[in-house]
């Protein structure tokens, strides 16, 4: 069984052109199947096709914070014609970012809400971002009645404390390539101290390039393999042992065949 990369954004202008090289490139390094997020709607029907012409994709839609802003009906009509589609296997990336504000935060909330109210409809995992919004992102989920549900922060960068008040509601992260960079110490011992049956490694790609080619841009789904030798090691775990049971993880939390 080889990696799973569990966020990815194919369809970013930066692989326009290269796609086709970009998941022979992930192949070629031991990668199985990438998990493409949709961050708006015309974004997320860009990810559904992408993903109709080729088996390693796997669709995920959404509507990110930094697109709340600009949600219209249309959006959410189309949001509700493809929810409960078989090959969609999550919702997301939803959520809250405080740190750009690229939405004003009364909009953030809106879209995040109506994103739960929809999912919650459905048996499907989400995808949260969440960025210098850690209490207000917990407490929508909480109120929208996701603790115990299958939630993952991708992207994971908070604090210890931060990831002991996720795991105590049944929630899981993920991590990016920002483990392996130095100054991570305490993203480091959290992964390290991470339980292994819910531990999921991804890129973002094309952002985040792990070291040791943190100086590479774009990053891309190949490079999951970098992040993946990095916690092994952390781990004190064998690589190909590491990879397994990853790759398990994140079949069962996305419910991949």
């Amino acid at each position: 069984m080889g990696l799973i990369d569990s966020h990815a954004h194919l369809t970013s202008k930066e692989f326009a052109d290269q796609i086709g090289d970009v998941l022979d490139r992930a192949t070629q390094a031991g990668v199985d199947r990438i998990i493409s997020i949709g961050v708006g709607m015309a974004d997320s029907e860009r990810v559904l096709a992408l993903a109709a012409t080729d088996a390693r994709v796997i669709p995920v839609i959404g509507i990110h914070p930094h697109e709340a802003g600009n949600v219209g009906e249309h959006d959410w009509d189309n949001y509700r014609g493809h929810m409960n589609r078989e090959d969609v296997v999550a919702l997301g990336e939803m959520g809250l970012d405080y740190h750009y504000d690229f939405s004003d935060r009364s909009s953030q909330h809106a879209v995040f809400e109506k994103q739960l109210e929809l999912a919650s409809q459905t048996n499907k995992p989400i995808v949260i971002h969440c960025r210098e919004a850690h209490e207000d992102t917990l407490a929508i989920l909480t109120h929208g009645g996701f603790v115990g549900r299958p939630v993952v922060f991708h992207c994971f960068t908070g604090s210890e404390s931060q990831a002991k008040d996720l795991a105590n509601r049944g929630w899981r992260i993920s991590f990016t390539g920002v483990v392996t960079f130095k100054k991570s110490i305490e993203l480091q011992r959290i992964a390290k101290a991470y339980p292994m049956d819910q531990l999921m490694v991804e890129t973002d790609s094309p952002y985040l390039s792990p070291m040791p080619i943190r100086h590479i841009r774009p990053n891309e789904p190949a490079h999951v393999a970098h992040t993946a030798r990095f916690i092994a090691d952390l781990k004190g775990l064998d690589y190909d042992e590491f990879v397994d049971v990853t790759a398990n993880n994140t079949k069962s939390f996305f419910q991949l065949v």
